[in-house]
């Protein structure tokens, strides 16, 4: 019978937790590494309703993204939704596990998931770490030259974006070589310039990145939910990889906290 460690194992033979950021805290948040697991329910954030969910398919493993816990909690109260979640997957015997930085630093990983479906090429590293320059944030490959428009509908296409936001002052017209970073990489945008980058693509971009780089690069954000909805899939292919008669199911409970009107 496949336990805890075991799926801990695997991802993290895919992710090892040294890729993780220092802010970071990736790894099993809750339950007994022992124990084993009947299914998994992957997500991107853990929230009640996901719990709910797993409960509901028999999940007694969740396997997120975004860690439940960033921080430590100082009490257990039941006061906020991490606490309650805390204490009903305790006492539901649910496991808890995420792969957070160390999933987006691992080569294949988030922004190399999506670099394939954008269908680009010759995928590099955009900040290697200095001691493995096969792992680190983002990447950037080529792509068939392809006019910024198209490319930006593409785009908006492709992960379902509601509100596409781009830099409208940038200076590109065909989109040759592409930068991506899942979640919040507008503190890559100066390293995709200087990979010679068309585009760059991302979460979180504040107004001043847009004013100090849009001439320089396209800068378009899709949003940081929809950029790393696609940590699921990768979760699922390394768990199926090494156990493919395990059940893992993807949540279907979860929505983007960012409402568009």
């Amino acid at each position: 019978m496949i336990k805890v460690k075991d799926i801990a194992s695997v991802i993290e033979e895919f992710a090892p937790k040294k890729l993780q950021e220092a802010y970071d805290n990736a790894g099993l948040q809750v339950g007994d590494p022992e124990m084993e697991v009947s299914a998994a329910l992957l997500c991107l954030d853990i929230t009640e309703e996901v719990l709910d969910e797993a409960l509901e398919r028999h999940c007694n493993m969740i396997v997120s993204h975004h860690p439940l816990l960033f921080k430590g909690l100082k009490e257990v109260s039941g006061k906020t939704a991490t606490e309650r979640i805390v204490i009903r997957a305790i006492k539901e015997n649910v496991a808890i596990y995420s792969a957070h930085t160390n999933l987006d630093s691992a080569w294949e990983g988030v922004s190399h998931e999506i670099a394939h479906m954008l269908n680009l090429r010759n995928l590099s590293v955009l900040e290697p770490r200095v001691n493995d320059p096969s792992t680190g944030l983002g990447v950037v490959g080529d792509i068939q030259p392809t006019p910024k428009i198209e490319f930006l509908r593409n785009i908006k296409d492709t992960f379902k974006v509601k509100c596409l936001r781009y830099s409208s002052q940038s200076q590109q017209i065909v989109v040759r070589r592409v930068a991506i970073c899942g979640g919040s990489g507008a503190s890559l945008i100066k390293q995709a310039i200087s990979a010679e980058a068309d585009i760059i693509i991302t979460g979180d971009v504040k107004y001043h990145d847009f004013t100090t780089y849009g001439f320089d690069i396209t800068i378009a954000d899709i949003g940081h939910y929809e950029s790393e909805l696609c940590s699921k899939k990768i979760l699922s292919r390394i768990i199926r990889e090494r156990f493919p008669d395990f059940v893992t199911y993807f949540a279907e409970s979860e929505t983007n906290p960012i409402k568009y009107m």
